[in-house]
């Protein structure tokens, strides 16, 4: 009887030792919507996790949510693209490493008649403005995340709070609100990757580009493990070295939609 007993208390470590074995381990990103939705984190993240034997759990949110969610010790790495925010993160001591991945920049979209008269114009400051005179309606992320920090931003520098029944806040993600603004024959502002993996399907046109203002860099942050000793740092920091990498940087590099590229490479040389 003994000797059966020990047997499955044997057989028993057993399993559990190839259970444990067998368990996928779990790295936890908190990511903006544009990331996740054009489907670049799909492409780029299998042959780390293969190579890791691990899988990235991704939250797909705006910047900063992404960034609460990390503050709070949730998740183990974030990418995110708002970079007062990132620097403050880590000055603030929740994160370590950051390091530059890619860019590519925001425009202004709105509809064939032009309300507001911005089609043109280098200057995406003024064009906010001018749809504010106008009152047009406008459709805002509204949800603290890097597309809205952005816009909030430019809505400073000409020294205006939008308000009033033409301004709308989505709350919701970028491809979301870029279909509310469609149905609504509606002006907004959103990052090129979106428009790229969205251009076919609303009827919204590309009326302000190329302002240095609108510059979108991404970057990534392991969060620190002086903070939380839980996180998995060893993990998240092979997540960033594969992210720098020639072979990831190449791989975003040849990402795109329609045959158009969705974000630029700039680990090696980041643009200020």
């Amino acid at each position: 009887m003994k000797l059966r007993r020990l047997s499955l208390i044997v057989a028993a470590v057993c399993v559990g030792l190839a259970t444990l074995a067998g368990a996928e381990e779990i790295l936890k990103l908190a990511t903006t919507t544009s990331t996740y939705e054009t489907g670049l984190l799909d492409y780029i993240f299998p042959p780390f996790e293969k190579k890791h034997d691990l899988k990235i759990h991704i939250i797909s949110v705006g910047t900063g949510k992404a960034i609460k969610i990390a503050e709070n010790g949730d998740v183990d790495v974030i990418m995110v693209h708002a970079r007062k925010a990132e620097d403050k993160f880590v000055a603030d001591g929740f994160g370590v490493n950051r390091r530059d991945i890619m860019y590519n920049d925001f425009l202004i979209m709105g509809p064939a008649d032009d309300p507001a008269g911005i089609t043109g114009l280098k200057d995406a400051k003024q064009a906010l403005k001018k749809i504010a005179e106008a009152e047009a309606t406008f459709v805002s992320r509204g949800d603290d995340s890097g597309t809205h920090k952005k816009e909030r931003l430019l809505w400073g520098k000409v020294d205006y709070t939008p308000q009033g029944a033409w301004y709308l806040e989505a709350g919701q993600g970028m491809s979301a609100t870029l279909r509310m603004a469609d149905e609504k024959n509606a002006y907004v502002m959103l990052d090129r990757a979106t428009y790229l993996d969205n251009k076919d399907k609303v009827r919204l046109k590309v009326m302000v580009e190329g302002d240095k203002d609108l510059f979108n860099p991404y970057g990534v942050i392991a969060v620190s493990p002086y903070k939380y000793a839980h996180v998995k740092y060893e993990q998240a920091m092979a997540l960033i070295a594969w992210l720098t990498s020639p072979e990831c940087q190449q791989m975003i590099a040849g990402y795109k939609k329609g045959g158009e590229q969705l974000y630029q490479p700039d680990a090696a040389n980041p643009i200020e």
